[in-house]
């Protein structure tokens, strides 16, 4: 995983996860590459975690099964 202190710096484009709502809880995929960027859309010059797309994959699928438990 690579940190990146800007991500509306990344020469992407920005796709919103099909699942957000419109109450501003937005997660925004990017393709870079071989890899998957992710981003907090409320903050598009914040940060963005860079991944391997198996890795994104696996993340997606653990959430779509419910074996995440949020911190709240």
């Amino acid at each position: 995983m690579a940190y990146l202190a800007n991500a509306s710096a990344m020469p992407v484009t920005w796709t919103k996860a099909s699942a957000s709502g419109g109450n501003g809880d937005c997660v925004e995929l990017a393709r870079h590459g071989g890899t998957v960027a992710v981003r907090d859309s409320k903050n598009p010059d914040g940060p963005a975690h860079v991944h391997r797309p198996g890795a994104v994959g696996a993340f997606l699928a653990a959430v779509a099964a419910g074996q995440l438990v949020p911190v709240v």
